[in-house]
């Protein structure tokens, strides 16, 4: 998520709108505008798109990232903005390929008229968007063997986590918490897909929502009493197991009580790119300190 957390839920339809993998219309497809050749000077406005460009060997030809794109250390950041990109802003870079993951404002026409490819690549919903978002930044950038190498490492090394990962008698339950106000995230997103892969079940999934991110309440996660909290806002938000459990009401919640109130990585937990490892494998550390021994 981004470093300073803007008004939710604007923030979660703008960097983290996932479309549901159930009971909603597919994702979009990604748009291109059409332009030959290789690109050797690439602009990314997605964080997620940054981290794959370069996990996939593009690295050297990515020649500005936007202010958000803070992964790899090396990421050429600039202060151009994904929310709301400036097509002039772009052109400063003469780049031969700008990666977005919304055509916001009209971006890939004007970009066009500027002569410059556009590639738009929605956020994922699925595991399976997320691969084949870095199979395509593959293919258009020139290193589609290196992608197809990263996809089938983070597959395999996914299926040895789960396989690997106790797995308890009755699903835990859990609350992943986007915001202090509440907000969350159910089953029909990319990170309730990554966790419903280690079983669990999510406190979330009987609240309405639109996009995915439902708001709940503080009574009603009292009341739900999850097993386990995994909390998405502790960079910008600066929330840890104290100020959960200082919450009025909140100490008496099961996963406050036996500490299994996690704290995740912000950005690691809200990006569909390579890293999605390190999410899987804090979800899976505390299942296992949640169910020690369980199969």
């Amino acid at each position: 998520m981004i470093r300073a957390r803007l008004a939710l839920p604007a923030v979660l339809l703008s960097l983290f709108t996932l479309v549901g993998c159930a009971g909603r219309d597919p994702a979009p497809a990604p748009v291109s505008s059409s332009a030959p050749g290789t690109p050797q000077r690439i602009v990314s406005l997605s964080p997620a798109t940054t981290e794959t460009l370069f996990a996939i060997g593009a690295g050297a030809q990515v020649v500005a990232v936007d202010d958000q794109s803070d992964f790899p250390a090396n990421a050429p950041r600039t202060a151009l903005s994904g929310l709301t990109p400036s097509a002039e802003a772009i052109a400063a870079y003469k780049p031969d390929l700008v990666v977005a993951s919304a055509d916001t404002g009209g971006l890939v026409g004007a970009l066009g008229k500027l002569g410059i490819k556009a590639l738009v690549l929605p956020s994922a919903s699925t595991l399976d968007e997320a691969y084949g978002q870095m199979t395509t930044l593959g293919k258009e950038t020139g290193h589609a063997p290196d992608a197809d190498r990263l996809v089938t490492g983070i597959k395999n090394e996914l299926t040895a986590l789960v396989a690997a990962t106790p797995k308890p008698a009755a699903p835990l339950s859990y609350y992943h918490e986007l915001s202090q106000d509440y907000y969350s995230a159910n089953s029909h997103t990319f990170v309730g897909q990554v966790y419903g892969l280690f079983g669990l079940a999510n406190v979330a999934d009987s609240a309405p929502a639109s996009g995915g991110y439902p708001q709940l309440s503080a009574e009603s996660l009292v009341k739900a009493d999850p097993k386990l909290i995994f909390l998405a806002d502790t960079k910008c938000c600066k929330q840890d197991a104290a100020a959960v459990a200082a919450r009025p009401g909140w100490a008496a919640i099961s996963a406050v009580k036996n500490g299994n109130v996690v704290a995740l990585d912000d950005d690691i937990a809200s990006r569909w790119g390579p890293r999605l490892l390190d999410f899987a494998k804090a979800v899976a550390a505390a299942v296992t300190k949640a169910a020690p021994g369980a199969r």
